[in-house]
């Protein structure tokens, strides 16, 4: 009689051990996974990519054809190089003015002379990529002053039922109001109130971050309170036989429980707050993306329209990029290590 032939014959183990993982359950759940999570995305994407391709050739405009998706990473890449060819030229000037500082210096003139060319900055085009820093940092301020305001008051309001029937009213007054009714308001006070010869923060990028600010207070407030009022009441009785003081049954006890929900109050108030930073940049001026949408609509180039929908792609992927960042960090600070990316 035969003996059959295995991996064993050959002295191949590995190959048996390959097999195995292959036949088991194990593996078959994690390659259901990974075909749930990359391959069905990427079909969907490409779905959409040729649909997009298909039906922008059928849209006619005032400045042509809508573009494609072929269009648009052309723009893409004539964007990068000009930020490119932008930071060439600000290197160029930074090089011409230290020499020209170290011809000073050398010939010995004052000092004030030399440190007022030292202090020349160089003034060229913010490019795309500029902008889009710009937006980031415009955003992320808005959202840190609501969020060290919004909290605080959301945990007060979960603590103290009198205390949030008296504050409810505002919330639900201010809360639907858009960016476009507090900027107006918001410039107006800053104008008048923010009057100096040597500001640290642009009037523009003040007016925009404030009107974040405003409009991400709310999601953080109703969630905070939520999470707080709906602390398990077996763990503020234990705090109360332990006599714990407000400080440490707020640290202790409060917080831990009712962090899912200041984390979901702080991804609303974020993604508003990028949607809200668009609309504030266009008309405040600040040289943020919303400002690039609004130049280049202006503009009405040619290639403006693919321009646009490349800043439309970024502003949506920082979108997501900003609401990932966030479930991350929740994952990290809260006990609840089951949070869902979605």
């Amino acid at each position: 009689m035969s003996t059959p032939i295995t991996s064993k014959t050959f002295n191949l183990p590995w190959v048996d051990s390959f097999l195995s993982t292959m036949a088991s359950d194990h593996f078959g759940k994690a390659f259901v996974k990974l075909i749930n999570n990359l391959l069905v995305p990427f079909i969907a994407i490409l779905i959409f990519l040729g649909l997009w391709s298909a039906g922008a050739k059928n849209v006619q405009t005032s400045l042509g054809v809508l573009p494609g998706p072929g269009k648009v990473w052309e723009q893409t890449v004539t964007l990068y190089d000009e930020h490119q060819a932008e930071r060439a030229k600000a290197d160029a000037f930074y090089e011409r003015m230290q020499t020209r500082i170290d011809k000073a210096v050398a010939a010995g003139k004052p000092q004030e002379k030399i440190d007022k060319m030292k202090a020349r900055k160089y003034t060229g085009k913010e490019t795309f990529f500029d902008q889009i820093l710009t937006s980031l940092v415009t955003v992320m301020a808005g959202f840190l002053v609501a969020s060290l305001i919004a909290i605080p008051i959301g945990i007060l309001c979960g603590m103290s039922a009198t205390l949030y029937t008296a504050i409810n009213p505002l919330i639900q007054v201010f809360k639907p109001v858009s960016p476009l009714a507090w900027l107006p308001l918001v410039t107006m006070v800053v104008s008048a109130l923010y009057v100096t010869n040597d500001p640290m923060f642009s009037k523009s990028f003040l007016n925009s971050a404030i009107t974040v600010t405003l409009c991400c207070l709310w999601p953080t407030i109703i969630n905070t309170t939520v999470g707080v009022s709906g602390v398990d009441k077996d763990l503020i009785n234990v705090s109360r036989v332990l006599r714990l003081n407000a400080f440490t049954k707020t640290v202790k006890i409060i917080l831990p429980s009712a962090i899912p929900m200041i984390f979901t109050g702080l991804r609303l108030s974020l993604g508003i707050g990028w949607m809200v930073l668009i609309a504030a940049e266009m008309l405040a001026q600040n040289p943020g993306l919303g400002k690039f949408v609004w130049d280049e609509f202006q503009n009405g180039s040619s290639n403006s329209l693919a321009r646009i929908m490349v800043a439309v792609l970024v502003i949506g992927f920082i979108g997501f990029l900003l609401d990932r960042g966030m479930l991350m960090l929740q994952r990290r600070v809260s006990w609840d290590k089951n949070a869902v990316l979605r």
